[in-house]
């Protein structure tokens, strides 16, 4: 079994939240009930640049959409992958090969093969957080949703 901890450090996570303006989702669904669909929405409307990467979909979320990585004819920052575990190796071949700086890898998909390769090619690896839940964690909105952020996010005088 892998030791995740390495890859969902908080300080990273924020360090690549706070770095990044563009996110390539691998796996961007156009189907508003997925939860990458969800994603994008909320990383669009956060000022990120959200560039769909799905060879089924020529459009998601009003951007156009590129069959691989390699045809994004952009600089990435992070690529955001919702895609089955087994994937990820060549994805991060991909990731080294665009110039990324940041491998993010959603809930469940955690492939350690995969995590090798984009380290050794120089990216950062975050493995199994969603980027919307730490976005919200660390940008301070996630409380207003009901999540338990293991954080104290108010303090109140009175009773002692």
């Amino acid at each position: 079994m892998m030791d995740l901890s390495r890859y969902q450090d908080p300080l990273t996570i924020q360090r690549v939240l706070h770095g990044t303006r563009t996110i390539a989702i691998v796996g961007l669904s156009n189907n508003e009930l997925r939860a990458s669909y969800f994603v994008g929405y909320y990383l669009k409307r956060h000022n990120y640049r959200v560039i769909p990467v799905n060879p089924r979909a020529t459009s998601i979320l009003g951007e156009t959409s590129y069959p691989t990585l390699e045809e994004v004819p952009v600089p990435v920052d992070v690529v955001n992958v919702f895609r089955a575990p087994d994937a990820l190796p060549e994805i991060a071949r991909s990731s080294v090969a665009i110039g990324a700086t940041a491998l993010w890898c959603q809930f469940g998909v955690i492939n350690e093969e995969g995590a090798r390769i984009a380290e050794d090619g120089g990216l950062t690896v975050i493995m199994d957080r969603c980027l919307k839940v730490e976005h919200a964690r660390y940008v301070g909105r996630m409380h207003w949703l009901g999540f338990n952020t293991q954080r104290i996010t108010a303090v109140r005088g009175g009773l002692q």
